[in-house]
C-alpha cells in the first residue's frame, strides 16, 4: 500500500489526473483529466523489461524520506497515516520533485528517469497494444487526438504527413503493408 501510493503520488505530480475518488490522497486532483495514473505509469514502472521492477520499494522508501526531510525543513506537519510523499501537498511534492530532478541532486538521475518513465505512459502508452489503449479510453493518446484504427484494426493515412509521396512501395509490400 505505501509503495503503490507513494509512485502513484510521484506519477501524477510528474502529470496531475482527477482524483478517483473522493477521498483519494495519492492523486492530488489538480486536474479534470486522467494523468499519468490513470495512464498506466506504475505498469510502466513495474515492466519486467524496465529493470526497475526490484527497485521500486526501495524508491519509494526514498521519495518518503525525501518528503519527510522536505516537511521537517519547512516546519509542515505531515498526517503520518499516509507515506510522506502523499501527505504532501501538491504545490510541495511538486517542489520536491523538481528539487529531486534538479542538476544539482545526486540522485538525479534516478527521479528524471522515474519521471520519464511516467511521461512516457502518458505520451505514448508502451505497456499496452495501442488499439487496447485507445479502446480503453487512455488519457494521453485520446489528449492528443491519436486516431483509432480503420475497422480491419490497421491504420491507414489519407493524407501524407508532408502532404505528398515521398516514395513508392516496395514493390514486394503486402497489403497490410508489412515487407515480405
Amino acid at each position: 500500500m505505501t509503495q503503490i501510493a507513494t509512485l502513484e503520488a510521484f506519477a501524477d505530480t510528474i502529470i496531475p489526473g482527477c482524483k478517483r475518488t473522493s477521498d483519494d490522497r495519492a492523486i492530488a486532483g489538480v486536474s479534470e483529466d486522467g494523468g499519468a495514473v490513470a495512464a498506466g505509469a506504475l505498469a510502466v514502472l513495474a515492466d519486467p523489461a524496465l529493470g526497475l521492477t526490484d527497485a521500486l520499494e526501495g524508491m519509494a522508501g526514498l521519495l518518503n524520506m525525501h518528503a519527510g526531510a522536505y516537511g521537517r525543513k519547512r516546519g509542515l506537519t505531515l498526517d503520518g497515516t499516509v507515506p510522506a510523499l502523499v501527505a504532501l501537498s501538491f504545490d510541495d511534492r511538486t517542489a520536491l520533485v523538481q528539487e529531486l530532478t534538479g542538476p544539482a541532486h545526486s540522485e538525479r538521475e534516478v527521479w528524471f528517469g522515474a519521471a520519464l518513465f511516467c511521461t512516457m505512459a502518458f505520451d505514448s502508452a508502451p505497456h499496452l497494444p495501442t488499439a487496447t489503449a485507445l479502446a480503453e479510453h487512455h488519457p494521453g493518446l485520446e489528449l492528443i487526438g491519436f486516431r483509432a484504427p480503420d475497422a480491419d484494426g490497421l491504420w491507414r493515412f489519407a493524407d501524407f504527413s508532408y502532404r505528398r509521396r515521398l516514395a513508392d512501395p516496395h514493390p514486394q509490400t503486402t497489403e497490410t503493408g508489412s515487407p515480405t
